[in-house]
């Protein structure tokens, strides 16, 4: 072989890899050979593997003794999100049986998440082929497995297969990954609670809201503190406003002086009739019981002329009102008011309700009743939230009251949960599309839900192929609990499909140039 054919081989080692399906998310005792059937585009070899916490995709040249060999190891943090690792080392370590070894090792370049060690392969024959990041103490192994180090260029350039292009695999460089929000998972049999879908309403629990109305006619004024807006914390027992009543139609100052002075002629007379009925009592005169029933004259007319008293003083601006509290402690939901206004007897004024725990009432269809005996929980999902709030009866929810009534309108029976609301995230009035568990498991084969993409109608997943190469399949799904959904056609047991990012996927599948180019190798 030529310098140039030679130069050739090696280059290919640089190109996208195509479709290499080693795909084990727990590190094997044993792993499969990484030979030359490994093939990226070019002739170089391309390898994915799985560590417990990292993804390793390398791809690297047929070996050839006393040759220089180049890997571009890609590698990537498993999390919610996979992110680049951008520290530490990767050492590349090629054994024999015979106790030979090679060793080359590298820091991360000046892309993060790739690592570049350069490795000259000693005895050919096979060989065990070991890529490790380390990280202070922390190790994170990859075991390629047996791979052949070859006698020459020539025996390596014969043993690669022909090319083989696959027409429908879709390329998304690792480069592409690391800057949008991306993961992947594999399919997995699992068992799947079944439900039925419900609209469901958030509200405050029946005995932690109170609506404060006006006890009488007249004007508001502030409470203890300000006056109250929508989401103000308050106490139990607070004031919350004063009302400051307003004088009956027909009722004037004189009237209300005249009402004090009757009072209070009335008072006088009740005290002076029971101190003269005690002091006949101590006289044997007459019986306990008259002097008993004189003081309970005199305390009536002297709250009698307390309340006399306290009407003028409103309807001349004295005495601060009627005040207005809060029976629980918890936040204003509503105010109907506002301080000044001048309101009518019976107006509901303001809403306080307790949000630390709410409850959720899904209006379960007529139609669906027949699969329900008692609900096991509900799963629902707000718009922006990644993932799904899955309440089940016993563990973090209550079944507060499955109805028994089906509304005549809406032919919807509800079933109310109580829920903790400790981070205040739900709101009193929110809507949400909700699933009610129906009590009965199913197991089956199952992907993330945010794996699912509509595509113009069909569902579709994207499956990892290799590190860099994925295939767009269309799937059938079945039950969903939760964040996971069964799939019951389209993808195998241990294939690993897009869970977070496939909406971007989907778009460097139909436009590539939306998703931009650029390979760091």
């Amino acid at each position: 072989m030529n310098k140039y054919t030679r130069c050739a081989v090696m280059l290919g080692a640089l190109l996208l890899g195509a479709c290499s399906h080693e795909h084990d998310d727990e590190h094997p005792a044993h792993p499969e050979p990484a030979t030359e059937t490994d093939h990226g585009h070019g002739g170089g070899i391309s390898v994915t593997r799985f560590s417990p916490a990292t993804e390793l995709f390398v791809e690297y040249p047929p070996l050839v003794s006393g040759e220089d060999a180049a890997f571009a190891a890609h590698l990537t943090w498993l999390g919610e999100r996979f992110e680049a690792v951008d520290e530490g080392r990767l050492v590349v370590t090629l054994t024999s049986d015979g106790g030979a070894t090679d060793r080359a090792e590298a820091s991360v370049s000046d892309t993060p998440g790739i690592f570049r060690p350069v490795l000259e392969p000693g005895t050919a024959g096979k060989r065990r082929l070991l890529l490790t990041l380390e990280i202070g103490e922390r190790r994170h192994e990859h075991d390629l497995g047996e791979v052949v180090v070859h006698p020459d260029a020539s025996a390596a350039a014969a043993a690669l297969p022909a090319e083989e292009e696959d027409a429908g695999a879709i390329s998304f460089t690792k480069e592409q990954q690391w800057k949008l929000d991306f993961a992947h998972a594999p399919a997995q049999t699992r068992e799947l609670r079944e439900s039925v879908a419900a609209t469901a309403l958030i509200r405050p629990a029946a005995d932690r809201e109170a609506r404060i109305v006006s006890p009488a006619a007249g004007v508001l004024e502030t409470g203890d503190t300000a006056f109250p807006h929508v989401g103000s914390p308050v106490e139990k027992g607070q004031v919350l406003v004063t009302l400051m009543p307003r004088l009956a139609t027909g009722v004037d100052l004189a009237t209300l002086e005249a009402d004090v002075q009757r009072a209070r002629i009335r008072a006088e007379h009740a005290t002076q009739t029971a101190r003269r009925l005690r002091q006949l009592v101590e006289a044997e005169v007459v019986a306990a019981s008259r002097a008993l029933a004189a003081d309970h004259d005199e305390r009536l007319a002297r709250a009698e002329l307390r309340a006399a008293e306290r009407r003028i003083g409103m309807a001349r601006g004295e005495g601060g009102g009627i005040p207005l509290r809060s029976p629980l402690a918890g936040t204003v939901v509503d105010v109907r008011t506002t301080r000044g206004a001048a309101v009518l007897e019976g107006e509901a004024l303001i809403h306080v309700a307790d949000l630390a725990h709410v409850w959720l009432e899904a209006n379960i269809s007529e139609a669906d009743l027949g699969r329900i005996t008692t609900p096991a929980g509900v799963f629902f999902q707000r718009d922006g939230e990644t993932g799904a709030r899955v309440l089940e009866v016993g563990r973090n929810a209550r079944l507060v009251a499955f109805g028994g009534l089906v509304d005549e309108h809406s032919r919807t029976v509800p079933a109310i949960f109580e829920i903790d609301n400790a981070d205040r995230t739900l709101r009193a009035g929110m809507r949400v599309q909700t699933r009610v568990f129906v009590g009965r498991v199913v197991s089956g084969l199952a992907v993330p839900a945010s794996a699912i993409v509509d595509d113009n109608g069909q569902q579709v997943v994207f499956v990892m192929l290799d590190g860099e190469s994925f295939a767009r399949r269309v799937v059938r799904t079945g039950v969903r609990d939760g964040d996971w959904i069964a799939v019951e056609a389209g993808v195998a047991p241990g294939e690993r499909v897009v869970s977070l990012g496939a909406y971007q996927l989907r778009l460097a599948a139909t436009a590539p140039a939306a998703m931009g180019h650029g390979h760091a190798h």
